[in-house]
Parts: structure tokens; sequence; C-alpha cells
């Protein structure tokens, strides 16, 4: 450690002892300012900031203890070591009472016994130097941190806003089939989203996907799938919606795939995509790696819809088989996301569905009785994002 620019005040009454240790610290490459009486040196000390203070204990006019009360009350900042001949316990319990840092008893013989002292001093000075600075660029960091959560956290809720905005109407009716649906996001964001609409006053086309990841970039990818849907309706709105409802399931998977894995956005999703003719109760739907299985419910009987698909956007060369059903006239198809198996209390995947179909078996009145039966009818975020789609043809 470098000795240079650190000045010491030496306050002692014994002009030789005084002197000597002033020519040996100088020599030892500190600069040394000395007084000759305890005024002196705290009128010294009123103007200046020395690195360390050296001090008689016993002096006639302000001694020792009267200048480690001064600097501990004014210049706490300050070490003091304090040197004396008086090597009373009583007066070392004081003078380390009032803060000093070190007590050394005159005469010192070997006065690198004094630099030693002063050295240890000054490292302990400096690391509480350093502690302060720490200290300060902490709660400044901490400041940036806090703002810059609470400008996220405006954001994200903004974003949830828009999001929000975006999901359609629930509950919805269209003829004799109920739509109702719960998205509970683990963060103020979802990656899961649902959408569904009405096609030529007869098919109910629906969805639910899960985008991997959490939180914005996910939630993104929902907003950009919104439009791509649209936009493929749109640029086939010329096509007989018959022909859409035979084949058109297919065709949206390919196309979505291929969009995602071209976009370069990092994200894969898993879905489950329908359609209802509401004429006949047919339903034709696709497997896109959807887990769990949507439950379909007729009578007292419950169980899986069967099928499957690859995950989209991860395939270039995927294809997605089109799988058809034909609905009772009273159903009800509730689709979850996987999200909803990170609450399951079983810790086997096959355990997890079969307490699942269980569950559900006994609470298909509405999507708030299904929520309850899980017990995250409360729940404002999870550990992953749960979405619940419910559709059904019901007497009521």
């Amino acid at each position: 450690m470098s000795l240079i620019h650190h000045q010491l005040l030496v306050i002692d009454d014994d002009n030789l002892v005084r002197q000597s240790i002033v020519a040996y610290l100088e020599d030892s490459g500190f600069e040394v300012v000395q007084a000759s009486t305890g005024k002196e040196g705290l009128t010294w000390l009123a103007d200046n900031h020395p690195s360390i203070v050296l001090t008689d204990l016993r002096m006639p006019d302000i001694d020792g203890l009267a200048i480690l009360k001064y600097i501990k009350e004014n210049r706490r900042e300050i070490p003091v070591i304090v040197i004396s001949g008086m090597g009373v316990v009583r007066d070392v319990i004081e003078a380390l009472r009032l803060g000093a840092a070190d007590y050394l008893v005159k005469p010192i013989v070997d006065m690198e016994v004094l630099v030693h002292s002063i050295n240890r001093t000054l490292e302990s000075l400096e690391l509480r130097y350093e502690n302060v600075a720490y200290r300060a660029e902490l709660e400044k960091a901490n400041r940036e941190l806090k703002e810059y959560i609470r400008v996220l956290e405006r954001d994200q809720k903004a974003g949830r806003r828009v999001q929000s905005k975006l999901l359609p109407k629930s509950p919805a009716q269209f003829e004799d089939i109920n739509v109702a649906f719960k998205l509970i996001p683990s963060l103020y964001l979802s990656g899961d989203f649902i959408d569904f609409g009405l096609l030529s006053n007869r098919y109910m086309a629906f969805y639910l996907t899960d985008v991997s990841g959490h939180g914005a970039a996910s939630a993104f990818v929902t907003v950009w799938l919104k439009q791509l849907v649209r936009r493929f309706f749109s640029e086939n709105h010329r096509r007989r919606s018959s022909d859409f409802f035979d084949h058109g399931l297919s065709e949206l998977i390919a196309l979505i795939n291929n969009e995602v894995i071209h976009s370069g956005i990092g994200c894969h999703m898993t879905c489950f995509v329908g359609v209802i003719d509401l004429k006949t109760k047919e339903m034709r739907y696709v497997f896109g790696g959807h887990l769990p299985f949507p439950v379909l419910s007729v009578g007292d009987q419950c169980e899986y819809l069967v099928g499957k698909g690859k995950p989209v956007g991860i395939f270039e060369d995927a294809q997605w088989e089109v799988n058809e059903i034909q609905l009772p006239e009273n159903f009800s198809l509730i689709v979850f996301s996987d999200g909803i198996l990170e609450i399951l209390p079983p810790e086997d995947l096959i355990e997890k569905e079969n307490y699942l179909l269980n569950t559900v078996k006994d609470n298909t009145d509405s999507v708030e009785s299904i929520l309850k039966a899980f017990g995250i009818d409360h729940l404002d975020s999870v550990p992953d994002d749960i979405a619940i789609l419910k559709i059904d043809s019901k007497l009521h």
C-alpha cells in the first residue's frame, strides 16, 4: 500500500517524543503535521482533514480523551491512534470506547510498531471507504433497478391490456354452441392464447395455442399469430367454407409452421385447432404437439380425444392429420394448456392425466366450476400460463 498522500496529525506536548515520532514517520514516507497542545491540534483539525490523528492521552490543556470525543462527535471518519505513557487500564478502556483505532504505550522502543499500527489503520480506513463507495453504488443500482422494474411492469401491464383486447368475448354463443374460457398468466403477459369465430354463419372455428417461453416475447407471438390467422381467412375468403371445413385446418397449421420457422422469432408452439359444423355437429380437429389431450364429456362419460401431431415451428417437412368426430347433441369439450399439469398433485404424467380426467368428470357445468375444482379460481398467477377453453352444447 502506498504511504504517499496520507497526511498524519501528531499531537503531543512532549517536544522530544513528538519530534522523534514526526522525524521517523516522515522518513517512512508520510506527510506529517504536528501540534504541541491539544488546543492547537483541534484548531488545525477544524479546517483540515488528516488521514489519521496520533495523540498523547495526558496533556495539560486539552487531553487526548477530549480530542477523541471531539472527533467522535464531529469528524468520526478520522481514525485516532492513542500514544500514551499512562498505561492505566481505565484509560485504555475509555479511549477504545471513544473509538480509538489503537492504543500504544510510551516509550515506543521500536518505531516500526507504530508504522505497522498506522498501516493497519489505513488499510481499515480504505476498506471502510470502499464499503461506503460500494454501498453508494449498490443503492444507485437498486434505485435504477427499481425504476427499470417499474417501467417494465408498466409496459407489461400496457401489453397485457393490448393482449386482453385481442382475446374474443367470453362467454359467447354460436346458435346452440356455447364457448367460454379463462386465461391465467404466470406473468403480466401470457404465452397462451385462445381465439374463436364464426365462418359463413355455419362453422365455428377455434384454437388454443401455447407458445414456448414466458413473458413479452411469447406474448408478442400470440399477437402475431392472431394476425396471421386473420390474414389466412382474408386471403381465402372466396374459398367455400365447406372446403376449409374438410381440408383447411392442415393448410392453416402448415402456414403457421412455415412462418414461425422462417421468421427467426426463436419460439415454437403447441396447439389444438378445431372447427365445428353448427348444423351437423361434426368436428374436424388437429393436434400440434398439444398436451394434455382435450377432454370430451358426454353424459356420465368423460374421455380424452385421440390424435397426434408435431409441435408447430420446429420441423419444416411436418404434416398434420385432420381428425373427425361426430359430436352428440349434448356435450362438453374442455381444452387445457399444459400449464394445468404443473399444478396437479401427482408426479407421474399418466397419473396427472388420470387425475385431470377424474376431476373434470364431475365439474363440467362451467369454466368457473372447473377452476374451483382445481383450486385455481382465486389465483392471479401460476408457475406456467394456464388456459382453459370450454365448448358445449347443452340444454340449459
